[in-house]
């Protein structure tokens, strides 16, 4: 299988939680991401495009997994600090 997800990376768990309240009260994800991201997907309103099994740090990869697809996921605590995750895609490997 393969996923493509877009993201929030910031530092602070409590930033992360006042991101995720501003998108549930209608936010726009590709703003926030240019806006807070630390990622360099931040350029491109966080979106990582497609990506396989193993590419991405694994408490990632399981969330996109779990997540359907347009749902928000997070905040998702890895090495790299706290994602706020977007599936927006999910196709068999060609």
């Amino acid at each position: 299988m393969e996923w493509r997800a877009s993201h929030i990376l910031v530092r602070d768990k409590s930033l992360a939680d006042a991101i995720i309240k501003r998108l549930k009260s209608g936010g726009s994800f590709e703003a926030l991401a240019r806006d807070f991201s630390t990622c360099p997907s931040k350029s491109k309103g966080g979106d990582l495009g497609w990506f396989s099994e193993g590419q991405m740090v694994k408490p990632f990869e399981d969330a996109v997994k779990k997540g359907g697809k347009g749902r928000m996921i997070g905040p998702v605590k890895t090495q790299f600090g706290y994602h706020i995750i977007r599936k927006t895609g999910e196709r068999k490997e060609s």
